[in-house]
């Protein structure tokens, strides 16, 4: 690999230039007496099991305990792994052990350096977490056996945390999200701390630089607490990192600015009374600030512990190779020693190196950690960070109002926003403790400040004397990743959350969802893993109505994100109404292991049908809706089909506009509210049977879809039906700018003009009465379209009537 050169390893960070007197902001303890010989002599030797246990796992196929002389056949033919990160997070999961034994803590660790899974695994064998969930790696040598020899080959655990590791609430594999889940999981959690290790590559990452804002947002009187370990090893895959080259009054400068007490632990002689000291002081800190809040004299803007642990990288590993540095060097990140198996130098070194650790000292005769090992782990298993609770058996559901109480009369026309906020503070109000809304600062102008109303429900902002301490349940920031990763947290131990955002800016936590569908995936598969509530996304401002900001706002590529994920996950709906929303968002809230996305408009739109109307048809996923049909839609020359709100509207305004003017033309209306009901035949648990797909939409009649989103999302969906060469599709064809509602419409080709059109012409298909009109209607229908667009360019407007209801 080539990598930046270095002249010695481990290479210290140059001065700054900043005041001396930052020096002062970092906290100084005295660790020559913070340990007894016994645990210290006890902790050191767990360490060396989990630091052989972990090198193990990369290398070694057979002869798991070194109990023959090592030989290159024990060594697997595929290496894989990431070392460098391992010394570090064993020291902390290690020292955690110990604080969760002495002071009975209630805690859980997130690994942000997910590819360190040798660490933590060998950490979850020894405390034998691993076989609580799986016997196949049980507390002796047939036990580590299987750990070592089938780490990363097929049908063993993967090279990164995931679903299938005990304890883990966060995967890794793409970094920056491991500090923004931890106070996820820690608020309303009032008892547990989440020890979040951030690594310092990872904490490069954007997400990670705004989620450190993270206790601004945190009640210490109703939520636990994130204690953040920011493991500074120095280097990424081939170069330094930024955290590397900084020395103490750079970091002390940055950390006291975001509200923290920088502890540096880095004395590599004494790490562990640094370590265990540091630990101390932490926890002591945290419940300083816990039992001020919960007595009712809050500490203002209090400042909560970070550690920042600096050990070389690949600490314990081979030294060199081929005259260059490995430990302390990105040549460590990953495989030190690439070609044992061939490479005599090589397979030198790694005898060398996992014969130090001396591992038949610390493993008995049965294959199970010597008493000292185990001292220092807590005894009730409930305790140990592998079998928390909080981690795999935690769902509470929530106490759903009946949204019937907050629907509105068919035939008014109603915000489906405001009508979602009133329901959403009834949620608040009857699950105190159990339901948060993650938003990025944007629920007024989303129509949802119906959840501000009570200071209860409202923001819960703690660095604003405004609503400091009050309980609200919404956190606004603007950051969408802070919002992804804070409500994976918050979901993943058990509680329900929702995620409003404008449409366009849904985007930017694409690949977060990707990741957290894959966990899912995993841990529905995972049988030790119990139910999990769904995440949601509330998708509003969208193209069609942000015609006032412009093209930048006009994106709706979130809902193809979601279409792409797992069929047995993925959920999207667009319900047509507010009647159609409250009931599709009181099922998303009390579903679970989905990821459902809702997309709604905020504007004022026609309530078309019914409560009961409205939950037969949610039931149903779409339907015909007789009303805006030709004689009911029996027997009809096209099918008219809207997925969406104002695109909907635009075809029942099209058929309205048809009976006037081609009284010959057969329309049958159909809605989809589930859009996963058009996909090809058991592709989806929600797909249409071929029958069904021919009932809505008839066997041998064209088919015109009035969609919301892209196009080609709707083409794959249908992809595998019979007879497509009769569908067309309009939707968001990318066309936008800041002009009037229905400019919009006109300019994607979905204005009830361009829908009315699309009936004829394919009416005129199999009905001659309408065939010898149809070049006449068109054409005048185009014409309408451009009269449409002068009058918007000459009023900077459209006419008033233009969103009335259409009657029929």
């Amino acid at each position: 690999m080539t990598g930046q050169q270095i002249a010695t390893p481990n290479p210290p960070p140059e001065p700054s230039s900043l005041p001396d007197y930052l020096k002062d902001l970092r906290v100084e303890l005295n660790i020559k007496q913070a340990l007894d010989d016994a645990t210290l002599s006890a902790i050191r030797k767990y360490r060396r099991a989990a630091m052989y246990i972990a090198a193990a796992m990369i290398y070694l196929k057979e002869n798991a305990l070194l109990e023959k002389p090592l030989s290159r056949d024990d060594i697997k033919p595929r290496l894989l792994g990431h070392w460098g990160t391992c010394p570090g997070l064993i020291l902390v999961y290690a020292h955690l052990n110990l604080a969760i034994r002495r002071h009975a803590l209630n805690m859980i660790f997130v690994t942000g350096p997910g590819h360190g899974a040798p660490a933590i695994l060998s950490c979850l064998w020894l405390e034998s977490s691993l076989a609580h969930f799986l016997p196949k790696y049980s507390l002796d040598k047939k036990g580590l056996k299987n750990l070592i020899s089938g780490f990363s080959v097929p049908g063993g655990f993967p090279s990164h945390i995931n679903a299938e590791t005990p304890g883990a609430i966060h995967e890794g594999g793409e970094l920056g999200y491991a500090l923004s889940v931890s106070f996820g999981a820690a608020f309303d959690n009032p008892d547990l701390i989440v020890a979040c290790v951030v690594g310092d590559g990872e904490a490069e990452s954007g997400p990670t630089a705004t989620a450190w804002h993270g206790y601004k947002y945190l009640d210490p009187a109703e939520s636990g607490a994130v204690l953040p370990i920011v493991h500074v090893n120095g280097f990424k895959i081939s170069e330094r990192t930024i955290y590397g080259c900084m020395d103490d009054k750079e970091l002390v400068a940055l950390f006291s600015g975001y509200g923290y007490q920088v502890r540096f632990v880095e004395d590599l002689e004494n790490i562990d009374l640094d370590l265990f000291a540091s630990i101390e002081w932490a926890v002591g800190e945290i419940r300083k600030i816990q039992k001020a809040a919960r007595e009712g004299s809050p500490i203002v803007k209090p400042r909560w512990p970070v550690l920042i642990l600096r050990t070389p990288k690949g600490w314990t590993g081979p030294k060199e190779l081929d005259g260059k540095f490995i430990e302390g060097s990105f040549a460590s990140h990953q495989v030190p020693l690439t070609a044992p198996k061939k490479n005599d130098e090589q397979f030198a070194l790694l005898k060398e190196w996992l014969e130090q650790y001396e591992i038949h000292d610390l493993i008995t005769e049965a294959g199970k950690p010597i008493a000292e090992i185990l001292s220092i782990i807590p005894e009730d298993h409930t305790k140990r960070m592998g079998t928390r609770k909080e981690t795999y058996d935690c769902y509470q559901p929530l106490d759903l109002p009946d949204w019937n109480e907050l629907t509105v009369k068919k035939g008014t026309q109603e915000s489906c926003m405001e009508a979602v906020g009133k329901y959403l503070l009834k949620v608040i109000e009857k699950n105190p403790k159990t339901f948060r809304i993650f938003s990025p600062d944007e629920l007024e102008s989303n129509k949802l400040s119906a959840v501000l109303q009570e200071p209860n429900s409202g923001r819960n902002f703690q660095w604003d004397i405004a609503s400091r301490a009050k309980g609200g349940r919404v956190i606004e920031i603007l950051s969408e990743h802070t919002c992804q990763g804070m409500m994976q947290g918050y979901t993943l131990t058990g509680r329900t959350a929702l995620f409003p955002s404008y449409e366009a800016f849904l985007g930017i936590i694409h690949t977060m969802c990707v990741q957290y569908s894959k966990f899912v995936k995993m841990a529905r598969e995972t049988v030790w893993r119990e139910d999990i509530p769904s995440i949601n996304y509330l998708e509003t401002s969208t193209w069609a109505r942000q015609e006032h900001n412009g093209f930048s706002h006009q994106n709706p590529s979130f809902i193809g994100a979601v279409l792409n994920l797992k069929a047995s996950i993925a959920r999207v709906y667009l319900p047509p109404d507010a009647n159609c929303f409250l009931s599709t968002i009181a099922h998303c809230l009390r579903a679970r292991h989905y990821v459902n996305l809702m997309v709604g408009s905020k504007q004022p739109t026609p309530v078309f049908l019914s409560p009961e109307e409205a939950d037969r048809h949610c039931i149903a996923g779409a339907s015909i809706w007789e009303f805006a049909s030709v004689d009911k839609g029996i027997d009809p020359d096209v099918v008219l089909v809207g997925i969406g709100v104002e695109v909907t509207f635009e075809v029942i305004a099209a058929a309205a506009l048809l009976r006037k003017l081609c009284l010959e033309l057969r329309v049958r209306v159909v809605n989809v509210t589930d859009l996963m009901v058009l996909s090809v035949s058991e592709s989806h648990p929600h797909s249409l049977s071929s029958e069904d797909f021919e009932m809505l939409f008839g066997s041998d009649v064209p088919i015109h879809f009035n969609y919301h989103g892209y196009p080609i999302e709707l083409k794959g969906l249908l992809f595998g039906r019979k007879g497509l060469d009769r569908v067309s599709v309009e939707g968001y064809r990318e066309e936008g700018t800041t002009t009037t509602p229905f400019d919009m419409m006109l300019c994607n080709h979905v204005s009830r003009f361009h829908v009315a059109a699309a009936a004829v012409r394919g009416g005129s298909l199999g009905n001659p009465a309408v065939q010898v009109r149809a070049h006449e209607l068109i054409s005048g229908l185009m014409h309408d379209v451009q009269k449409a667009r002068d009058y918007a360019v000459e009023h900077g407007a459209d006419p008033e009537d233009t969103y009335d209801t259409p009657k029929f």
